[in-house]
């Protein structure tokens, strides 16, 4: 059994398990074959290899969880599930299962599934409290989920604030539109009141409607005509009748 070396960026450690004396003379070739493929990062090929002795004898536990391992590498992490899910049933032992949850706490991780890593990698450590390498990954994984838990917090918050302030853009347009509005009805009610000023302004007079003018000008007339008929009146009265004498 050997353990690869830890990528230094991701510091993410699989455990990989070399073949064992217990299975078919084919089998064990094929696996072998698929191990040295492995370890010069031919991983296509060994996956090819570790099908072949799985072909050979299924009901091999290393076959599959070297396939899984395989699948691993190239980004295959459903494959590389089932194939671990497949070396589970065929395990004996809680070490053999510690390893199986270590592997699938890197898948899930790989996977950016934080939370199911997390829990995969604690089934690793119950069943094998010693293993420092799995603690390693499991405070890689909590700070992982922490750093993410903060910067979906982080997004929330500024996604409030965007809608915040989107609100106050809305509440401000929506004002200045009711303000120009205002202004425009303003606006026409002057025009309007214009328009009718200048339409009775050169609308014509009425023939029957006459000036103050006009109007002052009958009453002196009136006021003429009722002094001369005054002093005419006035001479009939003072004229003597002549009666003639009866003789």
């Amino acid at each position: 059994m050997s353990r690869l070396v830890k990528n230094m960026r991701k510091v993410l450690s699989l455990i990989f398990i070399l073949p064992v004396m217990v299975f078919a003379q084919d089998a064990r070739s094929s696996i072998n074959d698929g191990v040295e493929l492995y370890n010069q990062e031919k991983y296509t090929e060994a996956e090819s290899k570790f099908m072949d002795g799985l072909n050979e004898d299924y009901e091999t536990f290393e076959g599959h969880f070297n396939l899984g391992d395989a699948y691993y590498k190239q980004g295959k992490f459903e494959d590389a599930l089932k194939a671990y899910q497949n070396a589970m049933a065929l395990s004996k032992d809680d070490k053999q299962r510690s390893q199986i949850y270590h592997n699938v706490g890197n898948t899930f991780v790989k996977d950016k599934k934080l939370k199911e890593g997390i829990e995969a990698y604690k089934n690793s450590l119950r069943l094998d409290p010693t293993d420092n390498e799995t603690k390693y990954n499991l405070s890689y994984a909590l700070r992982q989920q922490q750093q993410q838990d903060q910067q979906q917090k982080q997004n929330q918050d500024q996604d409030k604030d965007k809608d915040k302030n989107k609100d106050k853009d809305q509440q401000k347009q929506d004002q200045q539109k009711q303000d120009q509005k205002q202004d425009e009805n303003k606006d026409k009610d002057q025009k309007q009141d214009e328009q009718n000023q200048d339409q009775e302004q050169q609308q014509p007079q009425p023939k029957d409607q006459m000036s103050k003018e006009e109007a002052q000008r009958i009453l002196e007339a009136l006021k003429n005509n009722e002094t001369d008929l005054q002093k005419k009146l006035r001479k009939k009265k003072s004229k003597v009748i002549k009666k003639e004498k009866d003789w």
